[in-house]
């Protein structure tokens, strides 16, 4: 009996570790396959056909009756949603890890809270009161989650060899050609998350106004491939680069669609309403951790001190801004009722993990309080 109330008392914490291990094979099975030559634009749209395909029967089969009516104005947010995350958040953050490496842009994500709090703050959707302590503590972290970015961006540092395989003479032609790219990486990745924390705002929006979780999945994955498709074919002029046999570029594209999209879109929601999107939120370092063990094993990648330092004050900044979003999380009954009556807005708790379901429901944010939490 101890052990299954052992047992019952762990589970959320071994299915969002899982997870984690999950979302790092993404970013190392789809960086082999970009190295391979596989089009981000191609990955993006297969991706997102694998999760439409996933997600839609769950969505037409249970929310048939509470699916409100499709009207032209929540459409149009639609494909906006469609644009942001599956086409420019996704096209722009395979480039950037395959520009600079996974476990770059792994650590990169960490800043989506704070990049989400600063533009909360430009949309007049978040306020700052600097006499309360976990309002502060979220400018504070968001700083401090800047800096980290701009200390990885701006210096790298000497070579960390982990694992001692003397990775620095293999690697050297590759660094020389990589550098002229790490910038134009970073600010791929940068663009990346703005597209990423846009969605979520206008998310928070749209499911007032449609508030069927699945539904509104299952219509941002199929307006993203359709949307994805038609950019895949206005840049890529080469119809060979559809192709796609039992290979890794396969392997990508399913994985991250059903791995991403369907096994963590389920687990995030469950242990997101048992424990709420914060305690989801904290474990998305262990994600980067991970990737640059796996980098270095799978892919040979090298680390550099900047890289370790940067990474380190972005964790920092996260669960600051985590924390200061946390306590915002525990209003009384009244407040929300209030918040309820007057339509206020609350910022997306985000946290960093990537896939379409943190896009979608119950996994990553939670939304405006009086609807839905996700993730």
């Amino acid at each position: 009996m101890g052990l299954m109330v052992t047992l019952k008392k762990a589970k959320p914490y071994l299915a969002m570790v899982s997870l984690q291990f999950g979302y790092a094979g993404m970013y190392i099975i789809s960086l082999v396959s970009l190295k391979r030559g596989m089009s981000h634009y191609v990955l993006s749209v297969y991706r997102h056909v694998v999760a439409t395909v996933l997600i839609a029967p769950f969505a037409i089969v249970l929310e048939r009756k509470i699916r409100p009516k499709m009207t032209l104005p929540i459409f149009l947010r639609i494909l906006a949603l469609g644009f942001l995350e599956p086409v420019l958040d996704q096209n722009c953050y395979n480039l950037g890890m395959k520009y600079t490496s996974a476990t770059f842009a792994s650590a990169t994500v960490n800043m989506l809270p704070a990049i989400t709090f600063i533009m909360a703050l430009i949309f007049r959707l978040e306020t700052v009161n600097f006499k309360k302590l976990h309002s502060a503590a979220k400018v504070v972290g968001t700083a401090i989650t800047v800096m980290g970015a701009m200390v990885m961006t701006l210096y790298k540092g000497p070579i960390i060899d982990f694992l001692k395989k003397g990775a620095h003479n293999q690697q050297q032609a590759n660094n020389d050609s990589a550098d002229q790219h790490w910038v134009t990486g970073t600010l791929f990745l940068l663009a990346s998350i703005c597209g990423w924390a846009s969605f979520f705002i206008l998310q928070s929006f749209t499911l007032k106004k449609y508030p069927a979780e699945l539904s509104l999945t299952a219509w941002i994955c199929l307006t993203g491939m359709i949307e994805g498709s038609i950019v895949t074919l206005v840049m890529e002029r080469d119809m060979s680069v559809w192709a796609i046999g039992w290979d890794s570029r396969l392997l990508a594209a399913a994985y991250s669609g059903i791995v991403c999209s369907g096994i963590a879109y389920y687990v995030q929601g469950i242990v997101s309403r048992e424990r709420g999107p914060v305690f989801v939120t904290s474990f998305s370092p262990l994600c980067m951790i991970i990737t640059a063990a796996l980098g270095a094993i799978v892919l040979n990648e090298i680390t550099h001190l900047g890289s370790i330092i940067g990474a380190i004050l972005i964790v920092f900044g996260l669960y600051t801004v985590v924390w200061g979003k946390s306590k915002d999380l525990l209003p009384n009954a009244k407040a929300i009722q209030d918040d309820d009556k007057s339509g206020t807005h609350e910022l997306p708790i985000t946290d960093s993990i990537r896939s379409i379901s943190n896009n979608d429901v119950d996994a990553g944010v939670t939304k405006i309080p009086a609807i839905v939490s996700h993730h």
